[in-house]
């Protein structure tokens, strides 16, 4: 099989018995690389434990190296393999988003103010998160929303550039708050020119590149002018945006001249886990920084450095930067932490149209900024350590309060819970939910929720029946049909928690029983004398008797963590349930391709069902994840 590999650049993969894919990896000679794992003798390292699982091996040849880089780096974000090192923070990174106008200046009138200003002339500044197009400009991309914020509010202050909706503006009689703590010019009701608001946009986006000085300059220049034709009160505005601009040039510390758009990147790794510091600078302007904590960092380290060549730090910065550049374009210039292969900057380079430069060594502010990085990596590396040790502490506790056997480290991380609540509102709108807690730490993926119908309102144990029927009655057919604990990846759970005593405990054991399934997982948290916090009791549907636990006891803070979970996820989902009843929210979900994501963003964008009923389709479309022709389709649905 090894022998007869090309000795080409590729990509290959590992897979198990079972077709399960283990390891993806890239090669510049597919043949020697993947040969290495085989001739050499791994026995009782990592390496040597993945070998013996390999059953199949998969290759793909390319072109050059730097397309192997990429193609690894798409199979190990879209496949997940067990033994890569993975990046699985999902969400993507905001922008900054500045509309394009439609005036134009030479056009008939433009000069003129006009009788109703149309907000294409006036473009907004907004907070946007999503795929970028070319309506408008977009900067970034920042760490956080708090940088996104703090932006729009500085360039408020400064440009007094709008943040209101266009329908907010089209409606609009009089100057809102923001005129009135000169936050904005009003363009709503035209208290300022089309020409006039499009040199301020001109001068925001070039304060936003980096030009702060030649945005200085112009401004300068432009009071000057103002002040020869004696329109000193319009001379005095621009006197106050110079005045405010050079305060927050002042108040930027991190501000650089020479370093425009740069990414710094340090990487700290400690008790097999690992942490990437990302900095971002843009426009000469620190935005913050952003922690990510890889998985598989040991397993995945050692695999990529086969040889032994290269440090952890060294891959999981590779990884990182693989990875994270191919959704985010990256910068000309990152100051790294630890050097990296020159053809992953290549690979780079190539996938952006950008020359990717990096720095392994800085002087001065580079130096400041990654010796920065690096702090703040490894504060942040043992913040989770000690949480994570404190987790496991916690789920141990309980393990032994609940009498299971699972005393390993393994075991401990398999264990499996998943809780139940009911929330309702004097019985309307009632919702169940179901949350899961394994590995450790609550896993909002596999978390689901169940609007609970037909039965009588207020009923919370006909509820929980209901929701218990639902979750399990289908996998338990498959489990007698298949016999053990798992059927296609489903589990049971080790431990079902019920938040209520005594009647929801008989309710779930009631389910369990006609399901045939163990009433020895079914755990009640009863509240106890006086419904107080801390004071909460373990009912065992089995009969066994009840555990009060300490108000100080570790496996305590892990059940009221889950059933607090549990109860929030619920609530949540009931208050949107009640509120679609109520404000008449139905009349989104009955529209083909609205689900409950792109219902909630068009809800919080635009105010509500009227808000959205009063949009056009260029400001429905707008929205993050809806298309022109679903725009168009909501746009019928609400007017017709």
């Amino acid at each position: 099989m090894v022998a007869a590999l090309p000795t080409l650049p590729g990509v290959y993969r590992f897979f198990d018995a079972d077709g399960q894919l283990l390891y993806v990896g890239k090669a510049r000679d597919l043949k020697k690389r993947v040969s290495s794992y085989f001739q050499k003798t791994h026995d009782g390292t990592r390496i040597g434990h993945m070998v013996s699982k390999i059953a199949r091996l998969e290759t793909t040849v390319v072109r050059s190296e730097a397309e192997a880089l990429l193609l690894e780096s798409n199979l190990i974000k879209t496949q997940q393999p067990r033994y890569n090192i993975l990046f699985r923070d999902h969400k993507s990174y905001p922008y900054l988003r500045v509309g394009l106008s439609t005036w134009v200046a030479d056009a008939p009138g433009a000069g003129a103010m006009p009788g109703a200003p149309n907000p294409d002339h006036y473009p907004r500044v907004s907070y946007y998160r999503g795929a970028v197009d070319r309506r408008a400009r977009y900067f970034g991309p920042y760490p956080n929303a708090w940088a996104v914020k703090q932006t729009i509010e500085l360039l408020q202050k400064v440009f007094r550039l709008r943040t209101c909706e266009d329908t907010v503006f089209a409606h609009r009689t009089r100057p809102c708050l923001l005129h009135q703590i000169k936050r904005c010019s009003a363009p709503c009701v035209g208290a300022i020119s089309p020409a006039d608001y499009a040199a301020d946009v001109r001068a925001a986006c070039d304060f936003l590149e980096g030009r702060s000085q030649e945005v200085l300059q112009a401004l300068q220049a432009r009071m000057e002018a103002l002040a020869g034709q004696l329109a000193f009160e319009q001379a005095a505005e621009v006197r106050d945006q110079i005045g405010a601009l050079s305060r927050v040039l002042q108040q930027q510390a991190m501000e650089s001249h020479d370093d425009q758009d740069v990414d710094i990147i340090a990487v700290a790794v400690r008790g097999g886990r690992a942490c990437v510091n990302l900095a971002m600078v843009r426009g000469g302007r620190h935005l913050g920084d952003r922690a990510t904590f890889p998985a598989h960092v040991e397993d995945g380290a050692a695999l990529a450095d086969v040889d032994g060549a290269a440090s952890a730090e060294q891959r999981v910065l590779e990884a990182f930067l693989a990875q994270h550049y191919t959704d985010v374009p990256p910068p000309p210039l990152l100051v790294l932490g630890a050097p990296v292969d020159e053809a992953l900057l290549e690979a780079l380079t190539e996938q952006s149209g950008v020359r990717v430069r990096a720095v392994f060594h800085p002087r001065e502010q580079r130096r400041a900024w990654l010796e920065m990085a690096q702090t703040n990596a490894e504060l942040q590396l043992a913040r989770l350590l000690a949480e994570e040790g404190s987790q496991q502490a916690r789920t141990r506790a309980l393990a032994e309060a609940l009498g299971l056997e699972a005393a390993s480290p393994e075991a401990l991380a398999a264990l499996r819970i998943e809780a139940f609540d009911i929330s309702h509102t004097a019985g309307e709108a009632t919702m169940a939910s179901c949350v899961v807690y394994e590995q450790h730490q609550m896993q909002p993926r596999q978390y689901r929720r169940y609007a609970v119908e037909g039965i009588t309102p207020g009923d919370d144990p006909a509820a929980m029946r209901q929701v218990l029927q639902r979750r399990y009655g289908r996998l338990a057919g498959q489990l007698a049909e298949q016999g053990g604990d798992e059927v296609g990846g489903a589990r049971l759970p080790d431990v079902v928690l019920i938040d209520g005593g005594a009647a929801q405990v008989a309710a779930a054991r009631a389910v369990f029983e006609s399901l045939g399934l163990d009433i020895g997982r079914l755990v009640g948290v009863e509240k106890g004398q006086g419904r107080k916090v801390g004071l909460e009791e373990l009912v065992f549907a089995d009969g066994r008797p009840k555990v009060a636990l300490p108000p100080d006891s570790a496996a305590l803070l892990l059940v009221a963590q889950i059933r607090d979970e549990a109860h929030r996820f619920a609530l949540t989902g009931m208050r949107a349930r009640r509120a679609r009843v109520r404000t008449g929210a139905s009349r989104l979900e009955d529209i083909p391709g609205v689900g409950p994501k792109k219902r909630a963003r068009l809800l919080a964008r635009f105010g509500g069902v009227r808000g959205v009923a009063a949009a056009s389709v260029e400001e429905l479309a707008s929205v993050e994840g809806i298309s022109r022709a679903l725009a168009e389709a909501i746009h019928r649905a609400l007017r017709g």
